[in-house]
C-alpha cells in the first residue's frame, strides 16, 4: 500500500484474512470479521486524531491492525470461548456478586504458583476479581513500588515465570476468579531495552521518550506542571550527561516517560496488552493514564489525546481479545474522571472500570467530621456514568491518601477547602487533640501545603490506638467504623475492592524500615505482609479479627443476593435531616434500596418524615439485620451502625426475605 493511502478497510480485511489469518478454520476467520467490521470505525477515528496527519497514516493503521490479527490467531483456546462467554453476558463485572481483593503477590503468598495454595480463602470471602499488583519484571533497587517497569513480557523472578503467571490466571478463572494485573502506560523504566537503545545513541529510540538538547523547553513546561514527588524526586526533568540529553521523568529519575506522538510507542504498548491478554490476564489496571499526553502551558495531565489513546486501545483490543477489560487509574476529580468511562461518541468505548478516588476521600471526611454533609452535597455533584461501565470503590489502596476535596464543594457547605484539607491531614497523622487515628505524613508539599497520608485501613480507624490503650470499648468502636467504612463500599455501586488484611483489621507495620529500598517509603507501612497466623483467628466471633472478617462476610454474602446492588442502578445521594446520618438510594428496576450510616460515635435517629419524604415510609425489611424495620417510627441507629432498607412491599424484593 501506497503511504500516501487513505485507510481502506475492506481492503485491510482481506490482506488479514489472507496473511495472519489464513490457517484458521472458516468459522474463526469468520468471528473475527463481524468483530473487525463492528469495531474498526471506533479503532480509526480517535487513531485519525492522534495520527491522521501524518503520511504514513494508513501503513500505521494496518500495523495495528496486523499486531490485533496475529494475537487472535495465537488466542489460547479457554480464552477464546471466555471471549464468546463474556459477549453472552457482557455485564459480568457489573453483576452485585463481583467483590475485588487486591494484594502484592510476594506479600500474600511468596510467589504466584502459592497464591493458589489461597484461592479458597479469598472464595471463602467471596471474592470474584483479585488484583496482584505489579507483577511484570521492574528494574533492580528503588523501582518505584514495581511501576519501574524493565520488561513488560517478563515477571519478576522471585515471583515466578509468565509460565506460572498463565497457570495461576488459568486456575483462578476456573473457580470464577477473573485476574487484573497492572500495566504501566505512561513510562518504563531507564534500563528497559527501548530507553538503553535511546541512551547508545538510537535516533528511533530516543523518539519513544521525551527528550530535549537543553533547559529550554523544560523550563518552558515546568511553568505550569506540577511536582508529583516533591519529597524526594523534584521537577520533571532529568540531565543524562552521557547522551547529553534531558528527558522527561515525571515521577523518578529512572522512569521515563514515552512518546504517544511517536506511532511505534502505540503499536509497542498495543502488541504488549494483546501478549498479556493471551497470558490469561481479563484485567488491565492502565497505571497513570492521565498522564500519556504532554502539552506546553497545560499541567500535562487529562489531555484529549489521553482519552484517544484509550479508545484507540479499547477498540483495538475488543477485535482480539474482547474478554479483556481497562481499569483507568486515573486519579482525578469526578467531571475528569467520566471521560475515561467514555461520554458523547466513545459512551461505553474507553474503560469499563476507574477508581472513584473521591468517594474514597469523602468517606475518610466524613468519619473524622462525624458529619455527612460534604459527602453528601458532592455525590450529588458527580456525573452520571454510562451504562456499560462503573466504578471500583475502595476503602484504601496501596497508595497514600491525597485529600481531594474542591474549594467549591467544601464552601458549599460552609468550609474552607484547604483548612478542611488540612484538618484531615492533621487527624490521620495523629496530631489532632483526641484523635483515634494512627497515620504518617506522606509528601508534603510547601509550595501548596498538601499533606498526604499513610496508614493501613484498621489504624486510621482507631484500631491501633484502641489497643495501646488496652480498651475494650474504643476497640469495638474501632472494629464498628471499619465495617461501616466497607458498608459503604458495598453499597455504593460498582466493584468494590478490599486490600489485602483489611478483613483481618492489620494494623501498620513499620518493618519497612528495616529495607533500605523501603525506608524512605512509608506508604510501606501499609502493606503488610499477609499473616496467616492472624487469619486462622477469622473463624473465632470472640477475636477481632473474627469480629471484622465475618461482618466483613456478612455484608458480602447479603450485597451478593441483593440484585438492587447490579451497577445498573443509579446510586443517589440524600440528605437524610441528621448531618451525621449519610443517606443513598440505589434506584433501578432490580429493585429500590435505601443505605443509611450512622458515622457518628453517638446514637442517632432519621426522622420518620424524611423516611417517607423519600417513599420508605411503612414497613420495611432491614437486610442486614434480616428483620422489620418500623419506617412509620423514628428510625434509630447505634454508633456507626448501617442500615440496608428496602419496602416490604415492593414486589421485586427477594423472595428469601418475606
Amino acid at each position: 500500500m501506497s503511504e500516501m493511502a487513505e485507510p481502506n478497510t475492506v481492503e485491510m480485511l482481506e490482506h488479514l484474512l489472507d496473511g495472519p489469518l489464513r490457517l484458521l478454520d472458516p468459522q474463526e476467520r469468520e468471528i473475527f470479521r463481524l468483530r473487525y467490521e463492528q469495531y474498526v470505525g471506533d479503532v480509526i477515528r480517535p487513531l485519525r486524531g492522534l495520527y491522521g496527519q501524518r503520511d504514513d497514516f494508513a501503513n500505521c493503521l494496518y500495523k495495528f491492525l496486523d499486531s490485533v490479527a496475529r494475537a487472535y490467531a495465537g488466542r489460547p483456546r479457554d480464552m477464546a470461548l471466555l471471549d464468546l462467554k463474556r459477549a453472552f453476558e457482557p455485564d459480568w463485572f457489573q453483576k452485585s456478586d463481583m467483590i475485588g481483593y487486591v494484594a502484592y503477590a510476594e506479600r500474600l503468598a511468596g510467589t504466584l504458583r502459592g497464591v493458589d495454595e489461597h484461592i479458597d480463602y479469598l472464595k471463602e470471602l467471596g471474592v470474584r476479581y483479585l488484583h496482584l499488583m505489579p507483577l511484570l519484571k521492574p528494574r533492580p533497587g528503588n523501582n518505584d513500588g514495581g511501576y519501574a517497569v524493565m520488561d513488560y513480557r517478563q515477571v519478576r523472578s522471585e515471583l515466578g515465570s509468565m509460565a506460572d503467571l498463565r497457570w495461576l490466571a488459568q486456575a483462578l478463572r476456573q473457580e470464577g476468579i477473573s485476574l487484573c494485573i497492572d500495566l504501566v502506560l505512561n513510562h518504563t523504566a531507564k534500563e528497559h531495552r527501548w530507553a538503553e537503545e535511546a541512551r547508545a545513541g538510537n535516533k528511533s529510540y530516543q523518539d519513544y521518550y521525551i527528550m530535549f538538547p537543553d533547559r529550554e523547553m523544560p523550563d518552558q513546561y515546568e511553568k505550569t506542571l506540577p511536582e508529583i514527588f516533591p519529597d524526594f524526586a523534584p521537577g520533571n526533568f532529568t540531565y543524562y550527561e552521557e547522551f547529553d540529553r534531558w528527558v522527561w521523568t515525571t515521577f523518578n529519575e529512572f522512569q521515563w516517560d514515552l512518546n504517544y506522538r511517536n506511532p511505534a510507542v502505540f503499536g509497542e504498548i498495543l502488541e504488549i496488552m494483546l501478549y498479556l491478554a493471551n497470558q490469561g490476564v481479563e484485567v488491565l489496571r492502565l497505571d497513570a493514564v492521565a498522564f500519556m499526553w504532554k502539552r506546553l502551558g497545560t499541567d500535562s495531565q487529562n489531555q484529549p489525546e489521553v482519552h484517544w489513546i484509550l479508545q484507540a486501545f479499547r477498540a483495538l483490543t475488543r477485535i482480539a481479545a474482547p474478554a479483556l477489560l481497562f481499569k483507568a487509574e486515573a486519579i482525578v476529580a469526578p467531571d475528569r474522571l467520566i471521560p475515561y468511562l467514555g461520554r458523547g461518541a466513545a459512551t461505553n468505548k474507553e474503560c469499563e472500570l476507574a477508581y472513584n478516588n473521591s468517594f474514597m476521600v469523602l468517606l475518610w471526611s466524613t468519619l473524622a467530621t462525624q458529619k455527612a454533609d460534604l459527602m453528601t452535597y458532592s455525590i450529588q455533584q458527580m456525573p452520571e456514568t454510562p451504562s456499560g461501565a462503573t466504578w471500583i470503590t475502595y476503602v484504601r489502596g496501596h497508595d497514600d491518601i491525597g485529600w481531594a476535596v474542591t474549594d467549591e464543594n467544601a464552601a458549599a457547605v460552609g468550609l474552607s477547602g484547604s483548612l478542611h484539607r488540612a484538618f484531615l491531614s492533621d487527624f490521620y497523622s495523629g496530631r489532632f487533640e483526641g484523635t483515634f487515628a494512627r497515620g504518617a505524613t506522606f509528601q508534603y508539599n510547601p509550595k501548596t501545603g498538601d499533606r498526604r497520608i499513610s496508614g493501613s485501613l484498621a489504624s486510621l480507624a482507631g484500631l491501633e490506638t484502641a489497643l495501646a490503650q488496652q480498651d475494650r470499648h474504643l476497640v469495638e468502636l474501632a472494629v464498628d467504623r471499619i465495617l461501616l467504612l466497607h458498608n459503604f463500599i458495598l453499597a455504593f455501586g460498582g466493584i468494590p475492592v478490599l486490600y489485602m488484611g483489611d478483613e483481618l483489621g492489620l494494623r501498620n507495620d513499620q518493618s519497612y524500615q528495616e529495607e533500605p529500598e523501603l525506608a524512605d517509603d512509608n506508604r510501606w507501612m501499609h502493606r503488610p505482609y499477609m499473616d496467616w497466623e492472624v487469619a486462622e483467628r477469622r473463624h473465632d466471633w470472640q477475636s477481632i479479627e473474627g469480629r471484622i472478617y465475618q461482618g466483613l462476610q456478612k455484608l458480602i454474602a447479603t450485597r451478593r443476593r441483593l440484585h438492587a446492588f447490579h451497577a445498573e442502578a443509579a446510586t443517589y445521594a440524600v440528605w437524610t435531616h441528621n448531618i451525621h446520618v449519610a443517606g443513598l438510594i440505589r434506584m433501578s428496576p432490580r429493585g429500590r434500596l435505601l443505605i443509611l450510616g450512622n458515622f457518628s460515635a453517638d446514637s442517632q435517629a432519621v426522622p420518620t418524615q424524611r423516611l417517607q419524604e423519600l417513599g420508605f415510609g411503612g414497613e420495611l425489611v432491614d437486610h442486614l439485620l434480616q428483620q422489620s424495620r418500623d419506617g412509620w417510627q423514628d428510625l434509630q441507629l447505634a454508633p456507626y451502625q448501617a442500615l440496608w432498607l428496602q419496602k416490604r412491599s415492593d414486589p421485586l424484593i427477594e423472595p428469601t426475605q418475606e
